[in-house]
């Protein structure tokens, strides 16, 4: 069993910049391709970014342009940096991770396997 922990969201102003971690419980975290999902209150979750393990990146395009994903597999990290917070950024956020052997992105939060407890963004207009 992977643990997945988010950390980081908070209440930031239209403009704004935060920085999320995601911290996996694995030793053979290379063999995780990780993605951010985020889910507002009364809609569904929806992707955000996705990374590979080898650190290819795929993002929706409400954010491509504002936000980064990146990797470090020394720490078992995964982070999202966001940045030109918009209101409609505001839902709490989550982590999954994929065991996988390919190189490729998941955009469907149908093809994870452990998710984290999520972390609340909230940007005030």
């Amino acid at each position: 069993q992977v643990q997945v922990v988010e950390s980081g969201g908070g209440l930031v102003q239209a403009g704004g910049s935060l920085r999320l971690s995601c911290a996996a419980s694995e030793r053979t975290f290379s063999n995780y391709a990780m993605g951010w999902f985020r889910q507002a209150p009364g809609k569904e979750r929806e992707f955000v970014a996705a990374i590979s393990i080898r650190g290819g990146t795929y993002y929706a395009v409400s954010v491509k342009g504002r936000f980064t994903t990146s990797r470090d597999n020394a720490k078992n990290m995964v982070y999202l940096q966001m940045t030109s917070l918009r209101p409609d950024d505001t839902a709490d956020y989550y982590c999954g991770a994929k065991f996988t052997r390919t190189i490729g992105v998941y955009y469907n939060p149908a093809s994870y396997d452990y998710w984290g407890q999520g972390t609340q963004v909230t940007v005030s207009s």
